[in-house]
């Protein structure tokens, strides 16, 4: 078996509609952007140029408004985001990508390619769109 004919890169795999939100926003808006949108994630923006991009996930609603039993509508994205987001190179091998993943405890990051997002990666998206299942 020829490994190159099965290598899958990051940008093979991602997902290209990415999202992005307003760190003020709260998380009610988040999961209505969400359930629009389609997506399990969303990028925060930046506040200003020297600031990093932040991510919420739906773990982080979970864990910021649900087991908590804090009102949605009263809390704010940039409480529950992660931040700085991790990102992955778009030529980077799916198995490295999946490991990046795994040992960070993630299960999705933006691919960044020149200093932008050009689409988001996640470890559904690894084992349901890989060429080897």
């Amino acid at each position: 078996m020829n490994l190159n004919e099965n290598f899958q890169s990051a940008r093979d795999l991602m997902e290209t509609n990415i999202v992005f939100i307003d760190g003020l926003a709260t998380a009610k808006e988040a999961v209505r952007i969400m359930r629009e949108k389609n997506v399990e994630s969303l990028i925060v923006n930046k506040r200003n140029e020297q600031d990093a991009y932040g991510i919420v996930v739906i773990q982080d609603l979970i864990l910021g408004a649900i087991l908590p039993q804090r009102p949605a509508e009263k809390v704010n994205v940039f409480e529950i985001m992660k931040k700085p987001v991790v990102t992955v190179p778009p030529d980077m091998d799916i198995r490295y990508v999946a490991r990046l993943l795994i040992r960070l405890g993630l299960r999705s990051a933006p691919v960044e390619e020149n200093g932008e997002y050009i689409g988001m990666i996640s470890l559904s998206r690894i084992i349901l769109k890989n060429v080897l299942f």
